[in-house]
């Protein structure tokens, strides 16, 4: 079937009717199917180390990076994966006790399900096949192993479901400095707030439809705009400690005050660094392809 085909169907029948809903929490349902995926695609890789299948022979382990800039050029990839927190400030508003220490738990068990998933499936893939691993890493398995094509398929479930929750704050920005410009409030404008969210969400839809069906090879968006990451990483959430320890009245500065105005200051110099350096790297080299 065609590749563009196909990708255009699926996001018209899935990906577009959950983006619209005007609220995130909807998307809590679709979101439980994709966690279990992630689950069972890291169980799969790491059962597939474990007991290997007899036509997989053994490959040679790299032990060190190639050159110093390598480990700076997979911090862009590191970090998209970690970059969740752009949701939880809609996720926090949705909860229906929106307290902070039920939210701190949320978070640590949200974390800490993303560094095992992460974790294991990079780890035991990379033991697996060497520096030969695909970018897809179920792309390295044969084409006919039943156990991986479902785990293919719970990748493609959590593509779907990913989609909307970023949607969501992209579209949630854009209405915030509508608002702030026009000067009106939601409640005072709902009926427009109703045409401008599909609007946005058509519109932006379309957008990403088109470099989907455009650029086959995601790893090379990931390297160039994979540096914007971490800016959402180290960049604004420095910025937000600064800011906040900033605007607290003391007539005298601690020593904890100190400490953390630094770190927020050294996590803003290290975000600066590696998205002009990732970022730099990944347009020279493609450049020079």
């Amino acid at each position: 079937m065609d590749r563009k085909f196909t990708i255009s169907v699926t996001a018209f029948l899935l990906i577009l009717p959950l983006s619209i809903p005007k609220e995130i929490g909807f998307q809590k349902y679709a979101s439980s199917l994709s966690v279990i995926g992630t689950w069972y695609v890291t169980a799969v890789i790491i059962f597939k180390y474990i007991w290997p299948d007899k036509e997989l022979v053994p490959v040679e382990i790299p032990t060190s990076p190639s050159t110093w800039m390598a480990v700076f050029n997979a911090m862009p990839t590191i970090c998209f994966g970690f970059q969740c927190h752009v949701s939880s400030v809609p996720v926090f508003n949705s909860m229906k006790q929106p307290e902070v220490k039920t939210w701190g738990a949320v978070v640590t068990a949200a974390m800490v399900i993303a560094l095992f998933v992460y974790t294991g499936t990079g780890v035991c893939g990379f033991l697996t096949f060497g520096a030969s691993v695909d970018q897809d890493v179920l792309l390295s398995y044969p084409s006919n192993d039943i156990p991986v094509a479902l785990a293919r398929a719970f990748i493609i479930l959590c593509v779907l479901t990913s989609y909307p929750i970023l949607h969501f704050c992209g579209r949630a920005v854009l209405e915030g400095l509508w608002l702030r410009y026009t000067g009106v409030t939601v409640e005072e404008d709902v009926v427009r707030e109703r045409r401008r969210r599909l609007l946005q969400t058509i519109s932006w839809f379309l957008l990403t439809l088109l470099l989907a069906l455009f650029i086959p090879d995601i790893g090379k968006v990931i390297s160039v705009i994979g540096g914007l990451a971490a800016c959402f990483i180290f960049v604004f959430p420095g910025l937000c400690l600064i800011q906040a320890k900033l605007s607290e009245i003391q007539e005298t500065r601690a020593v904890s005050w100190w400490a953390q105005v630094s770190y927020g200051v050294f996590m803003v110099t290290l975000g600066a660094f590696i998205f002009g350096q990732t970022t730099a790297n990944a347009i020279f080299v493609d450049l020079t392809a």
